[in-house]
């Protein structure tokens, strides 16, 4: 258990990291608007991408948080979604790679 809560709170802080000092004015406005608006986008999301591959060790949890990180800040960009909405599935997502991630949890005897 103690091992699911330190992953937990790896994934949680690597998030907070890359989506506050990591991100940046610049990224955050890039991603907004402008002619790379796109790219820029999925650069900041396969910043989180890579996140949680490293923190999990997982390469699929990682391929899976770029996608989920791009779409959900495409519908913020958007204005589909509010900024607490936004946060509130980033951290879902990290709650689902928790629960998906290949023996992570253990299988009763």
């Amino acid at each position: 258990m103690e091992s699911m809560m330190m992953l937990a709170l790896m994934l949680l802080g690597a998030h907070w990291l890359c989506d506050y000092p990591l991100q940046g004015q610049f990224l955050s406005d890039a991603k907004a608007a402008g002619p790379l608006r796109i790219y820029h986008l999925v650069a900041h999301a396969g910043i989180h991408g890579a996140a949680v591959a490293l923190v999990t060790g997982n390469l699929w949890l990682g391929l899976a948080e770029w996608a989920a990180h791009t779409v959900i800040d495409e519908l913020k960009v958007r204005g589909k979604t509010s900024f607490a909405i936004d946060q509130a599935l980033h951290i879902t997502c990290k709650l689902w790679w928790l629960l998906l991630l290949p023996g992570a949890w253990p299988y009763p005897a």
